[in-house]
C-alpha cells in the first residue's frame, strides 16, 4: 500500500512539474519513478527504516499558505534592500530554540526558515537552531517563535 501510494504520488509530481504530456515524457516519468520506487523497496528491504508522517493534512495545508505568504513579503524586503543606493544590512547569527516533536516536523521548521529570503538555518543544535538573517530587527525572534508555532500545530497531536 505504502508503494502504492509513492507511485502516485510520484507519478502526479511528475505530471503536474513537467506540464507536457507527451508519450514520450510520460514514458520517461513512469520509467523514473519505478526506479525511484526499486531503489526505495531494496532500502527498506536492508534496514526499514522510515520517517513517519504525523501531521494534520488540513492545518499542515494552512501552513503552507502562510509560509507562501511570508516567503512574499521577505522577497519584497530583501529585494528592496538589494536594491537601495545604501544596501545598510545588518547581519546577525542567533539561536532559535524549536518545539516540534518530530524530526519530519524539525525539517519543516528548519528549512522554513531557509526557504524565507534573508535567512538560514546554518546549524542543529540540541533543541535549537543557529540562524544567519542578513537584516536582521529585533522582532526576527519573536516571528520565527511565530513560525515554530505553527509548525507544531501542523503536527499531529500538537496545539491547534
Amino acid at each position: 500500500m505504502r508503494i502504492l501510494g509513492i507511485l502516485i504520488s510520484l507519478l502526479a509530481l511528475w505530471l503536474l512539474t513537467s506540464g507536457l504530456f507527451t508519450p514520450m515524457l510520460i514514458g520517461l516519468g513512469v520509467v523514473s519513478v519505478l526506479v525511484v520506487i526499486f531503489v526505495t523497496a531494496r532500502m527498506d528491504a536492508q534496514d526499514d527504516d522510515r520517517v513517519g508522517i504525523r501531521l494534520s493534512p488540513v492545518r499542515f495545508a494552512k501552513y503552507l499558505i502562510w509560509l507562501m505568504v511570508e516567503i512574499a513579503r521577505a522577497n519584497w524586503a530583501v529585494t528592496k534592500i538589494v536594491l537601495s543606493r545604501k544596501m545598510t544590512i545588518r547581519q546577525h547569527m542567533f539561536s532559535v530554540p524549536y518545539t516540534q516533536k518530530t524530526d519530519l516536523g524539525q525539517v519543516i521548521f528548519a528549512n522554513s526558515i531557509t526557504l524565507t529570503p534573508g535567512t538560514i538555518t546554518v546549524e542543529t543544535e540540541d533543541g535549537n537552531f543557529l540562524v544567519h538573517a542578513v537584516d536582521y530587527s529585533d522582532d526576527d525572534p519573536a516571528a520565527l517563535a511565530d513560525m515554530d508555532a505553527r509548525v507544531t500545530a501542523s503536527e499531529l497531536g500538537g496545539a491547534h
